[in-house]
């Protein structure tokens, strides 16, 4: 079902598509793709955080993306891809949702 939710979205992105699903929590994600930022397969969303505590489906552009990824990377932060998803799910790792939108600047939907 959750597949098939995705897919009532295709019009929303052609290059990729994705879900995530935690059934003992009663929690899915799907994710319909077009790729601006980073093209590669390191993209993928539904996307999960390297401490697999954050699973993050997310549209939009964050302006800041580029500097942001520059501290993280001073910080210790390694990136597979080049996206602005990875970026804001290793700040939301890193600092909290909360903290995060306080720091990014852009436009965006997520969750």
């Amino acid at each position: 079902r959750v597949a098939a939710m995705g897919a009532t979205l295709s019009h929303r992105g052609p290059d990729d598509a994705g879900t995530w699903v935690d059934a003992g929590a009663g929690v899915a994600l799907a994710h319909r793709r077009l790729s601006i930022v980073d093209l590669s397969a390191a993209g993928h969303q539904p996307m999960v955080s390297s401490d697999e505590r954050y699973v993050l489906s997310y549209n939009g552009e964050l302006y800041d993306h580029r500097e942001l990824r520059e501290e993280l990377e001073g910080a210790g932060a390694r990136f597979r891809g080049s996206s602005d998803t990875e970026v804001l799910l290793e700040l939301c790792q890193r600092e909290g949702v909360e903290r995060a939108l306080e720091r990014i600047n852009g436009m965006f939907a997520f969750a």
